[in-house]
Order: structure tokens, then C-alpha cells, then sequence
């Protein structure tokens, strides 16, 4: 059974970090907070733990929409194609924030996610706690948000909440105080048009 753990995003403690590290190399699956939403994620080397992610959210694992939690803009270009100037200078302004960069993904994303996608999300959050997290790990998370089944409410806030409704399943709740009820910004940049898939916190226009 889960246990919660407390975290402060403004200054993490590296004792309770490196306790999650431990947690992730060990195959656990862990739920966090972002700049936006809770997400559930794993070590993206761990098959067993990605099976787990998506046994619990009910989708094949060749199915699962890939994004990476990064710990910034040079470990994600580890992963991804042809990451091109305009790209990159877009999300250098737009990065840590509430967004997911869809980006060519290269032949470094790990076969075990047996994803038949040749695309990958970027997500580097404006949080201390995630990218704390991979940057201690020497390698990106898996992530994928946690949806509520409640019609109005799309996204549970509360970690007290998410505890008691996932803790005989998962390894970790990290508290890091109230989540915010809207999801990142996805935008498409294979084909350099910053292309807005969802609607999220985040205004890309800003940054164009």
C-alpha cells in the first residue's frame, strides 16, 4: 500500500527526493504534482511499472499517449528528431511551464514502451518537485494525468483525495499541496506549425 509523502515545491527535501529516486528505480509507480495537474508517472526504463500505469487507466500499453517529465530543454532533446531552431527558441521561453510539446521522438525512447508512435510529449514543469525528481533519476518519467470520474470535476486537486482513491495501487502520493483543475497545453510541433491540440493553462501565442 502507498504511503503520502509531504514536499514543499518552493525548496524539496533531497532526503524525501532521493526516497522517491529509490521508489522509481525499484520499478514503483508514483503520483505528483505538476505546475498544473496530478499525474501519475514511472521510470520510463520500467516496463512492469508502465504495464502497471496502464492497467490502471485501462488502456493497451501500445496505446499509452507517450509524454516524458524532463528535468529541462537539453534532456528532452535526448529523445526527440530533428528539433529544429524555431522550435527550440519557442520552447525556451515557453520552458518550465504548462505545456506538452509533441516532437519527433528518436531512436533513444526505450522499446519497451512497445509505443507504435513515432511522437513523443515534452512536458518540463514549472514544479521543483518533478523535475527534482528526473534530475536525481539521470532520466525522464513516464506521465499521464490522473482523471476524476466526477462529469463536472475533471481533475481531483486535493492529494488527500488522490491517497485514498489510489494507494492500494500505486507506490507513492506525493503531496505537494492543491493541484490546479486544468491540464497542460498541448501543442503539435512536428511540422514547426505549433499546432494546439488541447486547450490548457498554458497561451502559446504568448511565446510565438
Amino acid at each position: 500500500m502507498a504511503y503520502l509523502l509531504k514536499l514543499y515545491p518552493e525548496n524539496p527535501e533531497l532526503r524525501k527526493i532521493e526516497q522517491v529516486v529509490k521508489i522509481l528505480k525499484d520499478g514503483g509507480v508514483i503520483i505528483y504534482p505538476t505546475d498544473t495537474i496530478y499525474a501519475i508517472g514511472c521510470d520510463i526504463f520500467n516496463s512492469k511499472a508502465i504495464e502497471k500505469i496502464c492497467h490502471l487507466k485501462g488502456i493497451k500499453p501500445g496505446k499509452f499517449e507517450l509524454s516524458f517529465i524532463c528535468h529541462n530543454i537539453s534532456e528532452a532533446s535526448n529523445y526527440v528528431r530533428n528539433l529544429s531552431t524555431p522550435v527550440f527558441k519557442v520552447m525556451k521561453k515557453a520552458l518550465p511551464g504548462p505545456f506538452t510539446f509533441i516532437l519527433n521522438a528518436n531512436s533513444k525512447v526505450p522499446k519497451i514502451l512497445k509505443v507504435k508512435k513515432s511522437t513523443i510529449g515534452i512536458r518540463v514543469p514549472d514544479n521543483n518537485i518533478p523535475r527534482m525528481i528526473v534530475e536525481r533519476l539521470g532520466n525522464p518519467i513516464v506521465t499521464t494525468s490522473i482523471r476524476d470520474e466526477d462529469e463536472i470535476i475533471e481533475y481531483t486537486t486535493d492529494p488527500e483525495l488522490i491517497y485514498e482513491k489510489f494507494r492500494q495501487h500505486i507506490d507513492v502520493v506525493i503531496d505537494g499541496g492543491y493541484g490546479k483543475n486544468v491540464p497542460s497545453t498541448v501543442v503539435d510541433c512536428t511540422t514547426e506549425n505549433f499546432e494546439v491540440i488541447r486547450e490548457g493553462l498554458g497561451d502559446i501565442s504568448t511565446y510565438l
